[in-house]
């Protein structure tokens, strides 16, 4: 009888070394949460940057006012009857004192 109650606490003391430190432990689990969670985060971000690359193509798509800043601000272009304007300012020189 003595050595059934010996087998059954190292039995129990293997099963709490399994749940504290070995493989699919409580600290495994907790780490594998915390990663979760990030990869959650960046998930968000990229869907949100995806919906606005979406929202942009739709745009250039299916609207001519995305095109056209695009050409003004990206290659420099007008329309024809505009008048191109551009002010160029002096680089203001630095007195030492």
């Amino acid at each position: 009888m003595r050595w059934l109650v010996w087998v059954l606490v190292a039995l129990l003391g293997l099963l709490q070394y399994r749940l504290w430190v070995g493989e699919g432990s409580l600290a495994e689990l907790h780490e594998l949460r915390g990663l979760i969670a990030e990869t959650e985060t960046e998930l968000a971000q990229l869907q949100a940057r995806n919906n606005a690359l979406a929202a942009e193509v739709e745009d250039l798509k299916t609207g001519l006012e995305a095109i056209e800043e695009r050409a003004r601000s990206e290659l420099g272009m007008i329309q024809s009857g505009e008048v191109f304007l551009q002010v160029v300012e002096k680089p203001t020189e630095e007195r030492a004192p």
